[in-house]
């Protein structure tokens, strides 16, 4: 080994024929970064696969479990709750407790565990089991999304890490895609091989769909493994989050910040609980088969997923952050009202839905970095994702009670108050952003040429 090392580290720099002379498998060679990059990819895959396995099995659910919508729905709130909490400490905990190697394995064993759990209290006919799966799975999920980040920025920082971040992305949506269409026909095996449907046929297809979370557990302990050799090989430091949480910071965030962490909440509020529910609505209002009731609740993703990073280049070379967010809010609104009040093919309204959330992704969460100075940057997202989780956890709760006792109409009436108060909180946005000089809107060249002036300043 020593020697390959010393083969490996001698033919690292000087003539481009030395580089040619590298190894396939050495840390610097093409083929050896897409591997990393496709195992950081699938890192998240079985994370997000499983997060929406409830809303792909909702009449199973709700049929094997004989539980209401409003418990239904609390299997995404008890997913959020403790990232109320983590969303402060799982940069904390990578940069300065377990690394980010033995993080990232870390929090995929949780997701792996979480599954299990669920599974299980389907298997066991306990509710209240499958609540604390799903909050042992919460625990791991968005702390691994820090740790693929990290991972992101350690091995592909510079020009590529914009598109790392989009393919990331886009794989997620494809998780989610593929858990939306696939597990209804797993249902449907299982309960064709066990001869009955019922809490066992349910909790095998939910141990079933886990398997893509052992999937990304030996992602993780790949990518584990070839980034302790890169150290090795090149020197290279383990990747850090850059996350510095300070909460005192937050009594010096400004208006803009809380209109942004506003829409964020109310915006995100009116989407995910709504695909949560939106399998069972396809089929009640506009008489979908459960196959077809799956495929259009998951064209969200579908839409998001090649659109993402088509979305981040745009904002990127246009700018006009606000503009953007604005039109996101605006279509978003107008496709609950297109589901709410006609019966137009709700292929139309969810399209616009998916074309609307992957834009408004790509604008809104870069703002924060506009108003926030650097140092308060961990704390800002951090806070921003507390208050996320906090508000969807809340608002699932809410929609399963409304669904209840009032129908869809209603439900979807309450998903429009929601974007309508995101709507007003783009107009204060705007306003106060004109208002104090602020730069949320200015074009990309704009912003620019300010910056290189600004620079210039400095230098002189």
């Amino acid at each position: 080994m020593a020697d390959e090392e010393r083969a490996l580290l001698g033919s690292e720099g000087g003539s481009g024929g030395a580089a040619r002379r590298l190894p396939a498998c050495h840390p610097r060679r093409l083929a050896h970064r897409l591997l990393v990059l496709a195992l950081m990819c699938f890192l998240g895959f079985g994370s997000y696969f499983c997060y929406d396995n409830p809303a792909a099995l909702q009449t199973q659910v709700q049929a094997d479990m004989k539980v209401n919508t409003a418990q239904f729905m609390a299997l995404y709130a008890w997913y959020s709750w403790p990232n109320v909490v983590l969303c402060f400490f799982g940069g904390f905990l990578i940069d300065r407790v377990f690394g980010i190697r033995l993080g990232t394995i870390i929090f995929s064993i949780f997701v792996c565990v979480g599954q299990v759990i669920f599974a299980l209290g389907a298997l066991l006919n306990a509710f209240w089991l499958m609540e604390a799966g799903r909050l042992v799975f919460g625990i791991g999920g968005e702390s691994l999304a820090v740790a693929q980040n990290t991972y992101a920025v350690s091995w592909f920082k510079g020009k590529e890490l914009n598109l790392v971040f989009g393919l990331q992305l886009s794989m997620a949506r494809i998780g989610s895609t593929v858990n939306m269409n696939i597990m209804g026909w797993i249902y449907s095996r299982v309960q064709h091989l066990l001869g009955h449907s019922g809490h066992s046929t349910l909790g095998l297809t939910l141990m079933i769909g886990g398997i893509t979370c052992l999937f990304s557990l030996g992602c993780a302990l790949i990518l584990a493994y070839l980034d302790k050799r890169a150290e090795k090989l090149l020197g290279k430091e383990q990747g850090k989050t850059g996350e510095v949480i300070k909460l005192t910071d937050v009594k010096d965030f400004s208006l803009s910040l809380w209109l942004i962490f506003l829409i964020c909440v109310c915006y995100y509020g009116a989407v995910f609980p709504f695909i949560g529910l939106g399998k069972v609505f396809f089929i009640e209002k506009f008489q979908f088969s459960s196959q077809e009731a799956s495929a259009i609740d998951s064209i969200v993703y579908i839409i998001s997923a090649p659109m993402s990073p088509v979305f981040g280049l745009l904002v990127d070379k246009i700018g006009k952050n606000i503009i953007w967010v604005l039109c996101a809010v605006i279509t978003t609104l107008a496709s609950h009202i297109m589901l709410a009040f006609t019966f137009w093919n709700p292929w139309i309204a969810m399209s616009l839905l998916g074309v609307a959330y992957s834009l408004l992704a790509c604008a809104l969460w870069p703002m924060v970095a506009f108003v926030v100075p650097e140092h308060q940057l961990g704390t800002a997202y951090g806070f921003m994702q507390s208050i996320q989780n906090l508000g969807l956890a809340i608002i699932s709760i809410a929609a399963g009670m409304i669904l209840d006792t009032r129908g869809y109409l209603f439900l979807e009436v309450f998903f429009s108050a929601c974007v309508c108060l995101s709507l007003i909180a783009v107009v204060m946005l705007y306003f106060v952003n004109h208002l104090t000089g602020g730069d949320l809107n200015w074009s990309a060249r704009k912003r620019e040429k300010l910056q290189k002036v600004a620079a210039t300043e400095k230098e002189s």
